[in-house]
């Protein structure tokens, strides 16, 4: 693991137990106790997990802006400062290059927050398919980012300072001071519940770690990892990148077309996203519950009748409804919530059932 990157919190992690295992080109914690216990932690009262392996890439001045606008699958324009937005990077045929979210903080600043796989890819892909790259910035070194998520971390902020940041609203950030640092904080995050997305000076992230963790304690705060991260975000149906996510897949089959903002248009890949959607998709993405005793993992085919008709992207147990879940592209006939197939885990087809998403 010596050639893999390490955010500053590597050693706080280790005193705390994590394990570490290798993600997106990073050694980042799986865990610290157990994944269910940080998993109920998160659902129950809070969990806090090092996000500093995300990306982070600015636009600066009114040209980049504008430049950002025709790569973001919304209609950036029309994005208030102090706002976030999830969307899209597409190319020309209409397949996800990234999922991101875009901070509009000023009329000429934004940035946005890209998977840590892909910061290199989507830097590049910015500087050459934007129309200018003046005022483009990758951040991503100096910046480092805490995710805070559950019920009680908004009481947990207030405890460190930030009460204004607590009192935010879904989808807004601000600036302010977490633990005497600097800070962007965002009513954002990745668990599918109430919580929190913190930007800091890389320097500053063991500081605001440690202050979250004992301020937070006594409120039910735990340390989790990305064990818990995968199994809160299955459970929410949230998308992964490489899993559900990639250049080949269009947003529409990913369930994602109220991310794409067709009608406005002009952003790369639009013409192409329309011209699927006119065509009608021959598969599109299901939430699945396993009925019989199984574990479905991305990757397993899905059948029918003898026959693939698709394959899991994501499965695992779901500490919440003690079963084995996934999403899964099959074929767009059995997309309905009670449409039935086989899942095939270790040459055994097991019953599975399309259900309704979020699963929790």
């Amino acid at each position: 693991m010596t050639s893999l990157k390490r955010t500053p919190l590597y050693e706080t992690h280790r005193r705390h137990g994590a394990r570490m295992i290798e993600f997106g080109g990073f050694e980042l914690p799986v865990q610290y106790t157990s994944i269910r216990e940080e998993h109920f932690a998160v659902r129950e009262a809070a969990g806090l997990f090092d996000t500093s392996h995300m990306g982070q890439i600015e636009f600066e001045g009114p040209d980049a802006i504008a430049a950002a606008g025709r790569l973001f699958s919304r209609n950036l324009a029309a994005l208030a400062p102090g706002r976030v937005q999830y969307g899209l990077l597409c190319n020309e045929n209409g397949g996800v290059v990234d999922d991101i979210t875009c901070y509009r903080e000023r009329e000429d600043f934004a940035f946005w927050c890209v998977n840590a796989a892909n910061i290199e890819k989507d830097h590049r892909w910015i500087l050459d398919h934007a129309a200018s790259a003046e005022g483009v910035r990758d951040a991503s070194a100096e910046t480092g980012l805490l995710a805070l998520q559950g019920p009680a971390s908004a009481a947990i902020l207030a405890r460190v300072g930030a009460a204004d940041a607590a009192a935010l609203r879904h989808f807004r950030f601000a600036r302010t001071q977490v633990a005497n640092c600097p800070a962007i904080v965002s009513r954002t995050g990745y668990t599918g519940g109430d919580g929190f997305e913190i930007y800091l000076d890389s320097d500053n992230l063991p500081q605001v770690f440690e202050a979250l963790l004992g301020e937070g304690g006594p409120l039910g705060l735990v340390p989790a990892g990305l064990g818990a991260r995968d199994t809160l975000r299955l459970e929410a149906a949230l998308p992964l990148y490489g899993h559900e996510l990639d250049e080949d897949t269009s947003p529409l089959a990913a369930g994602l077309g109220r991310f794409v903002d067709l009608e406005a248009g002009g952003f790369i890949g639009a013409e192409a996203i329309a011209r699927a959607r006119d065509a009608g998709l021959s598969q599109q993405l299901v939430g699945f519950a396993l009925e019989e005793r199984g574990v479905a993992r991305a990757g397993c085919a899905v059948t029918l009748a003898g026959e693939t008709i698709g394959r899991v992207t994501s499965g695992g147990p779901s500490p919440t409804l003690g079963k084995s879940i996934g999403l899964a592209y099959v074929s767009a006939g059995v997309t309905e919530p009670g449409s039935g197939f086989q899942v095939v885990v270790r040459d055994r087809a097991l019953q599975a059932r399309v259900v309704e998403t979020p699963f929790v």
